[in-house]
């Protein structure tokens, strides 16, 4: 695929407007996407980030940029622990349980590995480099019981990201509170409890806040300073506020861009464990595939709300497999394989915000003029049509003809076209010696299987309905 100039517009959270995207360096940039907390398996409220943030990245790269991607794994946290309670083993085993099963749903829906992909408890080091920078510069106190806190009032940048004011917050009653200078400053560090896991440090043994994790792995692998910070929206505040405040409070620049992708929701709530309404994403690849559950979550704009429900699952896998149905019919007319093409229109709207829904749009009217093509024999038409299809398809990360696709499906793929090839050449046999009953007969078994025939001069081909 030809390298496409690049015209990108994007929505800062830190702004609110959409703005032309300029990298802090020319032709390369640098995204940290706050990754899982590996705690419980992956429902599909989880992974919709991993799609949104990896149709950026194809994009970015498609536009001749040179990504680094750097997602995160929160292996220590208060919900590990007692997970680890509550499933009798190590805590450690527990993230590394639940981390596989998120590498696994990723690979499923064709989310390419990171450039990097670090753990928290990897970067204990840099953790408390970055804390006794922010102790040291006053910005940060330890008062003594092996906690590190962040003093929030003495920056005045605080809560810009999510647009409140401090002295709005709620003050948190809890038992650190005792501890504190401001019932509104945050942890750092958290002083070791029996039984926790924890690490050394000049201020006393303990474990990682969840936000100084991020700060400290994100310079790790990113500089002080980089281009794009992404996550979900209920990231923005505590989350990604606090990651703001500690680096600037370290004199770094930091995310230029603020990116925030929506949630899943269900019966209008957020997905969440909690709620009980969590759906996992590998109990719904049992109902659809992973290229079909791809494009269903990407389809919605990124800040738009996706309402999931099963209804609306098996309606976008139906258009979809219509699309592929069209590569398919082209592949075999054009006798050669679709080379991918970024129309003019695709183009304007991915870099309009990454406009999907208008690109789906795009894909589907390139679908209509490829099938009048088809039908007209013009096999110019065709293969344009097709490629930019295909060309589409690859940058939402959906192409049928992709090889993640192609060998994870491939043994049921070669049994079932050897299978159904088995009946259409007994169907045309029965019709070669003009017994009709016979070739009717398999005829409507294969469509009682959902299996359509379509019979032309040059054979019979088939599709699922």
């Amino acid at each position: 695929m030809t390298k496409i100039n690049s015209d990108l517009n994007l929505y800062n959270t830190a702004d609110r407007a959409v703005s032309k995207f300029t990298p802090l360096e020319p032709g390369k940039v640098g995204i940290y996407l706050c990754g899982a907390t590996v705690q419980a398996p992956p429902h599909i409220g989880h992974v919709r980030s991993g799609v949104n943030f990896d149709i950026l990245r194809r994009w970015l790269t498609a536009s001749g940029y040179d990504v680094t991607f750097v997602r995160n794994v929160t292996d220590i946290d208060d919900k590990i622990l007692h997970k680890a309670v509550h499933e009798k083993i190590a805590w450690w085993a527990v993230a590394m349980k639940y981390e596989r099963a998120f590498t696994e749903a990723y690979a499923a829906i064709n989310v390419m590995p990171p450039t990097y992909e670090p753990r928290a408890t990897g970067h204990i080091t840099q953790m408390v480099q970055l804390m006794d920078l922010l102790i040291t510069n006053g910005s940060a106190y330890a008062p003594g019981n092996g906690d590190v806190y962040l003093e929030v009032r003495k920056l005045k940048s605080y809560l810009t990201l999510s647009n409140q004011k401090l002295d709005d917050l709620q003050s948190a009653e809890d038992a650190d509170s005792t501890y504190k200078r401001d019932p509104r400053d945050f942890a750092l560090w958290k002083g070791a409890k029996p039984g926790d896991p924890s690490w050394p440090t000049p201020w006393g043994d303990g474990r990682p806040g969840w936000h100084l994790e991020c700060s400290a792995m994100a310079r790790a692998y990113l500089g002080e300073s980089f281009d794009i910070h992404g996550g979900g929206m209920d990231l923005i505040f505590p989350h990604h506020e606090n990651e703001m405040a500690q680096s600037e409070s370290a004199g770094w620049g930091f995310a230029n861009i603020w990116l925030h992708n929506a949630w899943v929701t269900t019966a209008g709530e957020k997905m969440s464990k909690s709620l009980g309404n969590s759906l996992q994403v590998r109990e719904i690849l049992k109902q659809v595939r992973g290229i079909e559950l791809r494009w269903y979550l990407g389809g919605a704009h990124y800040r738009s709300m996706l309402e999931f429900s099963f209804e609306a699952l098996e309606e976008s896998a139906v258009n979809f497999r219509r699309i592929e149905g069209f590569l398919l019919r082209a592949t075999e007319l054009l006798g050669s394989e679709i080379q991918l093409i970024i129309s003019t229109e695709f183009a304007a709207a991915m870099n309009n915000d990454l406009a999907v829904p208008q690109a789906l749009a795009d894909i589907s009217e390139a679908v209509r003029i490829g099938n009048n093509a088809a039908t007209a024999n013009d096999l110019a038409q065709l293969a344009k049509s097709a490629g930019e299809v295909r060309g589409a398809l690859s940058i939402l990360g959906c192409d049928p003809f992709d090889p993640v696709f192609v060998e994870t499906g491939s043994i049921k793929r070669e049994l079932v076209d050897g299978l159904i090839s088995l009946a259409l050449e007994q169907r045309n046999s029965a019709r070669a010696r003009k017994d009709f009953a016979a070739s009717d007969a398999i005829r409507g078994s294969l469509a009682a299987l959902d299996i359509n025939i379509e019979d032309s001069p040059t054979g019979s081909r088939w599709t699922i309905n």
